[in-house]
């Protein structure tokens, strides 16, 4: 096996952040391509590696698998064995719908509430909660994870560990940036993810990026 997965920022690309997470999780060996965002060249140096000219796309030999989604799936299925979805039949399907309405949906909170994890931002975090449809995604996600940690027991929304929280963890990061309240069992489940051995490889290693994307 010899997978390459290419990222953008990991400070910005909350795409990237999803797949990375999952094969971290999934215990596999990969090389990382990292192509920073926002530059005159981004595009010619993505399309090196994936049609789409964007990120993230993983390498394995000549195959290109592109989107963050695809990106899981093909890993699930091929190098996982399955574990990174829940194995009962339901949950599963539970999961793949939490985690398809994350990944086509909630464009008010991508648009007010970016992914910076290294920035501390209440004051945009108050102002983006004051247009509706922000707030209106916001609680969205929050009774989603709700209604999954109520039914699953955490400390994640299925239990263990599944593709659904590797979607998940870019909103994780923006509440924490944003400083967006938090019940207790929603907070919960935040310090879990944020204690994941690979979540904190994945901050330590976007603290010391050099690059700021000005939004």
């Amino acid at each position: 096996m010899s997978l390459t997965l290419v990222i953008g920022n990991r400070n910005y690309s909350s795409w990237s952040l999803r797949p990375w997470l999952a094969m971290k999780q999934a215990g596999l060996a990969f090389d990382e391509v990292r192509i920073p965002l926002s530059r005159p060249d981004t595009t010619a140096q993505i399309l090196r590696y994936t049609p789409s000219g964007r990120v993230p796309c993983l390498i394995d030999g000549a195959l290109a698998v592109w989107d963050s989604m695809a990106i899981c799936e093909y890993v699930n299925e091929q190098y996982a064995d399955g574990s990174l979805w829940p194995h009962d039949v339901g949950r599963r399907a539970r999961a793949r719908s939490i985690a398809a309405e994350m990944h086509s949906g909630f464009a008010a909170l991508r648009a007010h509430l970016p992914m910076d994890i290294r920035a501390r931002r209440p004051d945009k975090g108050e102002t983006a909660l004051a247009r509706a449809q922000v707030a209106a995604e916001v609680a969205r996600i929050h009774g989603l994870w709700n209604d999954c940690l109520s039914a699953n027991g955490g400390p994640f929304l299925f239990g263990g560990f599944s593709i659904a929280d590797a979607f998940f963890a870019p909103v994780v990061t923006r509440f924490r940036t944003y400083a967006i309240p938090l019940a207790a069992p929603l907070a919960r489940y935040s310090d879990a993810v944020f204690a994941l051995p690979a979540m904190r490889q994945w901050e330590a290693a976007a603290a010391v990026e050099p690059e700021t994307i000005e939004d």
